[in-house]
């Protein structure tokens, strides 16, 4: 298994003592067994970002498709006006 970079540990590190600090701060959590779930809640966001932050931007999927080459679109070659056309389209019925 590769070694985690500094990116990772840093983003980890961070997620995981933001995250604990706040849902603790909003869940006001009194009792030992909810700090301990709140800070292994922390603990698996943190690895999970970490993790996440290994992926080079390469193999991510994104929504946006890869652009396309455009090419013209041929039209066909018009004469006259478009009244003259209609007149010989109605014409022809």
């Amino acid at each position: 298994m590769p070694r985690p970079t500094p990116a990772q540990l840093t983003y980890g590190s961070a997620t995981v003592m933001l995250s604990t600090l706040a849902m603790l701060l909003l869940s006001e959590a009194r009792s030992g067994v909810a700090v301990a779930v709140i800070a292994a809640a922390g603990l698996a966001l943190g690895v999970l970002v970490a993790v996440t932050a290994a992926i080079p931007a390469g193999t991510r999927r994104t929504k946006r498709e890869l652009p396309v080459a455009r090419q013209p679109v041929p039209r066909p070659r018009v004469r006259g006006t478009a009244e003259a056309r209609l007149g010989e389209h109605s014409l022809r019925r």
